[in-house]
C-alpha cells in the first residue's frame, strides 16, 4: 500500500509527511512518500494534495507543462481509477469548480463550489471584530457522517490558517464546518474524495485520528 503526498512546491511538507508516516506505522497503512513525479502519483494507492499559498499559483504549479504533468496523473488516478484522495488547505480548495483569489481560476471541479474570501459578519456593538486570515483553533461542527471522521465528534478542535474558503452548492458535499462570523466550510467530500480546509497534521489528536482513518479508508 503506497500513499503519495504530492510535492508541487506549495509549502513545507515536512510536518505533513511525518504525521502521515507516523500514523501509517501505527495502523499498518503501508509506505508514505513525498513525490513530484507523475509516475509515483499514477502508482499510488492513496493520494494526498497539501497546499499553502494562492489558488492560481498552486493550480499552475500542479498543472506544470500540461501533458505528462502531475495534474494529469492525479486526474487519472482519482477520476478514472477511484483512488482515495485527501486535499489539505489549498489542496482542498483546488477541488472546487472555481477559485476567485486574485483572478478567476478553474479548479479540479470535483466539488460543486466556489472559493471566495472570508467575510465575517459585522460584530455586535462592543464585540471584537474577527480578523482575516482565519488563524488558530476552531470547533468542528459535523454536518454529514463520513468514515474519515470515525471517532470524531462535533466540538473537537482543528487548526486553521486561511483567508479564502469554499462555498458548496450541494449541502451533501459539506461534511463539516466551523463558525467564524459565518459558516466556514471545514471538510468537503464525495465518492473517494475528501478535503480538509484545516491542517490535520497540526491538529493534535483530532487530526492524527483523521489521518489514520484516511489511511485505512476503503471506499
Amino acid at each position: 500500500m503506497l500513499t503519495v503526498l504530492i510535492d508541487y512546491e506549495s509549502g513545507n511538507l515536512h510536518s505533513a509527511a511525518k504525521a502521515f508516516q507516523r500514523m501509517a506505522a501505527e495502523v499498518g497503512g503501508g509506505e508514505v512518500i513525498v513525490s513530484a513525479r507523475p509516475e509515483d502519483v499514477a502508482r499510488a494507492d492513496r493520494i494526498v494534495l497539501p497546499g499553502d499559498g494562492a489558488f492560481p499559483a498552486c493550480h499552475a504549479a500542479l498543472a506544470g507543462a500540461g501533458e505528462g504533468s502531475v495534474l494529469e496523473a492525479l486526474r487519472e488516478a482519482v477520476e478514472v481509477k477511484g483512488r482515495p484522495f485527501l486535499g489539505i488547505c489549498v489542496g482542498m480548495q483546488l477541488m472546487a469548480r472555481v477559485g476567485h483569489e486574485y483572478s478567476e481560476t478553474k479548479g479540479l471541479g470535483w466539488i460543486d463550489g466556489e472559493v471566495t474570501r472570508i467575510t465575517p459578519a459585522d460584530p455586535a456593538p462592543g464585540a471584537t471584530s474577527l480578523k482575516v486570515p482565519h488563524m488558530g483553533w476552531n470547533d468542528l461542527v459535523i454536518d454529514q457522517p463520513h468514515p474519515v471522521l470515525t471517532g470524531i465528534e462535533t466540538g473537537q478542535h482543528a487548526y486553521f490558517v486561511h483567508s479564502y474558503h469554499m462555498s458548496v452548492t450541494d449541502p451533501a458535499q459539506r461534511i463539516a464546518h466551523v463558525d467564524y462570523g459565518q459558516p466556514v466550510t471545514a471538510i468537503v467530500g464525495r465518492d473517494t474524495m475528501i478535503g480538509m480546509q484545516f491542517h490535520p497534521e497540526k491538529s493534535q489528536g483530532t487530526g492524527l485520528r483523521m489521518i489514520a482513518n484516511f489511511l485505512t479508508w476503503a471506499p
